[in-house]
């Protein structure tokens, strides 16, 4: 009985591990040029989702009211053909 639960928490704090991860992937700044292409301007992910069975990036976009535009700026080097569940994306953000 006490081995089971032993490999209940190793699995638990593995999900853990590897969702803190994947979130401060996801969310750490990246730098972008401005549109204008000019000045440099630091993009930081203020708000951040995680994905659900059956999601898209259209749908998650469109639910948080983003252009494909912007929410692919604060999602860089994201695969929408292999999103899954429980991945962090990014849906709000900003710039200094």
């Amino acid at each position: 009985m006490a081995k089971a639960g032993n490999n209940t928490f190793t699995i638990l704090t593995f999900v853990l591990v590897l969702s803190l991860i994947l979130f401060v992937t996801t969310a750490e700044s990246r730098e972008l040029v401005s549109a204008k292409g000019k000045e440099r301007v630091t993009l930081v992910c203020a708000t951040v989702t995680a994905v659900n069975k059956g999601d898209t990036c259209f749908d998650i976009a469109k639910s948080n009211n983003l252009t494909t535009t912007d929410f692919n700026a604060i999602n860089p080097n994201l695969n929408c053909d292999k999103l899954f569940v429980g991945q962090w994306l990014c849906v709000q953000g900003f710039t200094f």
